[in-house]
């Protein structure tokens, strides 16, 4: 078994209980994503193959601890620890540990490295569009949340309770993610998903009200 089946092998076990939003598909999706966006912006797809696969490992830390561990920080913690126990350059290792740190859209560190925005973007892509609505009233779902919640304001809510509903995580991150991609590609790609979850959002606020 070659270095990157091993590697990949252990992040599907990182998802055995691991919540539908955040599950080993959608690692696979942003594994795709990844790989388009990496050929087509010239980056070293060795390592976003690699850091694709582990980019969410540390994620049901962060699930578990309803918010307060960062999932970015702890997968790299955990990809550190994995990686050196293969052969992988010192430079190559050091990137992935870095696209891991990086991708969070709430995170503390920004991505340095071709690779690290390619990841980002990725990430980002599949937190929008259709697949992204459907994500996001998955993740309302597991943490008990309404369907719709339009008598409080989502800045006055909070995330992980019945308030963190699909309509807040659009107005609070997916409708700003369009303008925070990072790569010439991912850039594309986002504008017709975003367009496509506007128009969604707008509807279920107007069916919701009764006006349609």
């Amino acid at each position: 078994m070659s270095t990157v089946e091993q590697i990949k092998d252990f992040a599907v076990r990182c998802f055995s209980n691991a919540r539908a939003s955040h599950d080993w598909e959608h690692t696979q999706r942003v594994y795709n994503l990844c790989m388009h966006i990496g050929r087509v912006e010239g980056a070293d797809l060795a390592v976003l193959e690699i850091a694709a696969y582990l980019h969410d490992v540390g994620r049901s830390y962060e699930d578990e601890s309803k918010g307060e561990i960062c999932h970015a920080e702890k997968g790299a913690e955990i990809a550190r620890n994995l990686l050196a126990k293969h052969s992988i350059p010192d430079d190559q290792m050091g990137n992935i540990i870095h696209c891991i740190q990086s991708h969070r859209f709430r995170g503390d560190r920004q991505p340095e490295t071709l690779e690290a925005k390619v990841l980002f973007d990725a990430d980002k892509l599949d937190a929008i569009g259709a697949v992204g609505i459907a994500r996001t009233f998955l993740f309302a779902g597991e943490v008990g949340a309404k369907l719709h919640n339009p008598y409080i304001e989502p800045e006055d809510t909070e995330p992980y309770t019945e308030e963190d509903t699909g309509y807040r995580e659009y107005k609070l991150k997916l409708s700003r993610i369009k303008e925070r991609m990072l790569t010439a590609e991912g850039r594309r790609m986002a504008e017709e998903r975003h367009a496509f979850m506007k128009r969604f959002f707008q509807r279920l606020t107007d069916e919701y009200e009764g006006h349609k």
